[in-house]
């Protein structure tokens, strides 16, 4: 009697705990799996990569709107398992993640950039013992560029127009530049409602980064995560944009592809092979698998490359880094951290991108993800 006691409180403590970080990531999901002595779910999906080593308590952690769908996907499997821990993340953009984390007010922050070098200097601060933050790339993609132009299904873009048109220069979707990119196409006389990021923003930075490196002519800005272009219109998160974009007509902006749902139409993109990108995760897997480890020591930043050569190839990727320091993390969420982060760069946590609409960390790449996660202290 007192083991069958035991076992049900066990369970609705379990379910408690569910509920609560579930409630606090916007996440839904039916806690229908068993537990084994380990604390890891007897679920196909989560049983042989959700590692919980004793891991519980809050993780608070915040950052980068684009890994949000990604975050939520993980979190809902990982909590299947780990019924002592609860997370909660909030998209409030890269840069304030990055802010926060600095002030010691998470235990990691998600960007989609990575951390400059006094950012990296102000982190000694949080990251005791001579610790320091470090970038883990975790989460990869294209940046869709969403539209909304009636009578328009098909639309395909240069990096020159779409300079022109974030940077006001083409107002009109039947401007002939357009009208050359597409011209079977029916645009109508219709003025362009260009919506950029209010929030500093990782993928404005990658954004930019794209139009600098294609388009530097069209483009005469510095970049970063604040946009920087007169202009235009703003919203709040990728959400906000890709809200902004189903609800005006004429409308057009930039956001991480998982948010292109509901019918949000996205553009092909020119490069310099013989027919436009596509948006899709298999494509920017192409991109980004060019990619560069650009960071020193035990931080993993990545220099992507804008101009792939490879067909199919779709130029405009971001990576989105969770951020956290390599020693000197707080005693009370360690275990959590290297739990969770385990989980997400497993084979598993990586393997549930592709459905959310994202791209997978490439092998070779996250291997060293890996052992970085091991090491933290």
């Amino acid at each position: 009697m007192l083991q069958r006691k035991n076992r049900l409180r066990a369970l609705s403590l379990g379910a408690v705990a569910v509920s609560g970080a579930l409630a606090l990531t916007a996440c839904g999901s039916d806690d229908t799996g068993k537990t084994n002595n380990s604390g890891s779910s007897a679920s196909p999906a989560s049983s042989s990569a959700v590692k919980c080593d004793n891991a519980k308590g809050q993780l608070q952690a915040s950052g980068s709107s684009a890994q949000k769908n990604a975050i939520d996907a993980w979190v809902k499997q990982y909590m299947q398992a780990c019924h002592d821990v609860q997370i909660n993340y909030n998209p409030t953009g890269s840069g304030a993640g990055v802010t926060a984390f600095l002030g010691g007010q998470t235990a990691f922050a998600g960007s989609d950039s990575a951390l400059k070098p006094d950012q990296v200097a102000q982190s000694s601060k949080v990251c005791t013992g001579g610790g320091k933050a470090i970038d883990l790339p975790m989460v990869g993609g294209p940046i869709a560029v969403g539209f909304n132009v009636p009578g328009v299904d098909s639309l395909t873009l240069d990096p020159s127009t779409i300079a022109k048109i974030f940077n006001g220069k083409i107002n009109m979707w039947n401007d002939a530049a357009i009208k050359k990119l597409n011209p079977s196409a029916k645009l109508p006389a219709l003025k362009i409602q260009a919506f950029h990021r209010s929030d500093e923003s990782g993928t404005t930075d990658n954004f930019t980064k794209y139009l600098i490196a294609t388009a530097k002519s069209d483009w005469p800005y510095s970049g970063g995560k604040a946009w920087q272009a007169k202009g235009g219109q703003s919203a709040q998160g990728s959400a906000g944009l890709a809200q902004q974009v189903k609800q005006t007509s004429g409308a057009i902006s930039y956001f991480e592809l998982s948010y292109a749902a509901d019918g949000i139409k996205t553009a092909d993109l020119k490069t310099g092979a013989s027919t436009p990108a596509k948006a899709t995760v298999e494509n920017a897997t192409k991109a980004i698998a060019s990619a560069k480890v650009a960071g020193t020591g035990k931080d993993l930043a990545l220099k992507l490359n804008y101009q792939p050569t490879e067909d199919g190839a779709y130029p405009l990727t971001l990576v989105t880094y969770e951020i956290v320091c390599d020693k000197g993390n707080k005693a009370d969420t360690l275990p959590a951290v290297k739990s969770f982060l385990n989980y997400i760069a497993s084979e598993d946590g990586q393997n549930q991108l592709a459905d959310a609409k994202y791209a997978p960390i490439p092998a070779e790449i996250n291997s060293k993800v890996r052992e970085t996660i091991s090491s933290l202290s």
